[in-house]
C-alpha cells in the first residue's frame, strides 16, 4: 500500500544573507514514512531540525535535495519540486498543519475561524458553525468567547481554536507542532482522544511533542530527528 506520506533523502539548509551568504547546513538524508491511521512523532532536541521537517512537508521551506511524496486521490505529488498551485491545492483537500500559534485574524470571530475551511470546501454555512461550535465545546472554549476574534485570547485560548480549525476538515494527513504546547492536563487529554478518534478514521499524522505522556498516548512510532545532523566539515 502506497504510504500517505514518503519522505526521501531530504535536506535542508539555511543561507545567512546577512552573512556573506554563509550556508549552514541543519539536516540530511531525511527518510521515513507515514501511512493511513499511523501517527510518526519526530523526536530530538530543540534545534535538531523537527520544525523544519514539518515546514518542508507543508511547502513553507524548500528542500535542497530529496522528495516528499504526497498521496493524493490519483496518484502522489512531491512537494520539494511541485508549484505553488499545486501546494495550495494539497493543502485544501489533502494536508492541515496545526502550529503552537494562531494566526489571528482581525474582526473574525473564533466560530468563524474554525468553520471557515468546511466553508471553503463548500460546505453550508449553518453547517460548518454547528460543526465548529460542537468542537469549541468539547475543547472547553468557554461560549461566550465564540464570537468574539481570539486577538485577545490566551495561548492556551487560541491554541484550542487553532486545534479545532486543523481537526475540522478531516484532511487525510495532519501536520502537528506541539498541540498540547499550552494546555492544562484535562484539555490535552481532549487532545489525546481527538488524534486516536482520526487515527481510528484513516487519518495520519506526523508531529512534534514534547509533552511526553501525550507521545507516548497517540504516537506509534518515534523518527530520531538527530540520526539526520548534517555532517559539517572541520
Amino acid at each position: 500500500m502506497t504510504p500517505m506520506l514518503a519522505v526521501t533523502d531530504v535536506a535542508k539548509s539555511f543561507t545567512m544573507h546577512l552573512r556573506g551568504g554563509l550556508r549552514i547546513p541543519v539536516i540530511e538524508g531525511v527518510s521515513f514514512s507515514v501511512s493511513a491511521g499511523e501517527c510518526v512523532a519526530l523526536g530530538g532536541p530543540s534545534g535538531a531540525g523537527k520544525s523544519s521537517i514539518l515546514k518542508m512537508v507543508y511547502g513553507n521551506y524548500a528542500a535542497d535535495r530529496g522528495s516528499i511524496a504526497m498521496a493524493t486521490g490519483d496518484g502522489t505529488v512531491d512537494v520539494a519540486t511541485a508549484d505553488p498551485r499545486a501546494v495550495l491545492a494539497l493543502r485544501r483537500e489533502r494536508v492541515g498543519y496545526v502550529t503552537q500559534f494562531l494566526r489571528v485574524v482581525p474582526r473574525v470571530s473564533a466560530r468563524d475561524i474554525v468553520a471557515e475551511p468546511l466553508v471553503a470546501a463548500g460546505v453550508a454555512r449553518d453547517e460548518a458553525a454547528a460543526r465548529a461550535e460542537a468542537l469549541l465545546e468539547r475543547l472547553r472554549l468557554p461560549r461566550h468567547l465564540w464570537d468574539l476574534p481570539p486577538a485577545t485570547f490566551s495561548g492556551g485560548e487560541q491554541q484550542r481554536v487553532n486545534i479545532a480549525r486543523g481537526f475540522i476538515a478531516a484532511r487525510p494527513l495532519l501536520l502537528l507542532d506541539e498541540p498540547t504546547a499550552s494546555l492544562d492536563a484535562a484539555n490535552s487529554a481532549v487532545v489525546v482522544a481527538l488524534i486516536r478518534e482520526a487515527k481510528a478514521a484513516g487519518i495520519g499524522f506526523l508531529g512534534i511533542f514534547h509533552d511526553t505522556p501525550v507521545r507516548e498516548a497517540v504516537a506509534d512510532r518515534v523518527v530520531d530527528v538527530t540520526g539526520f545532523a548534517s555532517q559539517v566539515a572541520p
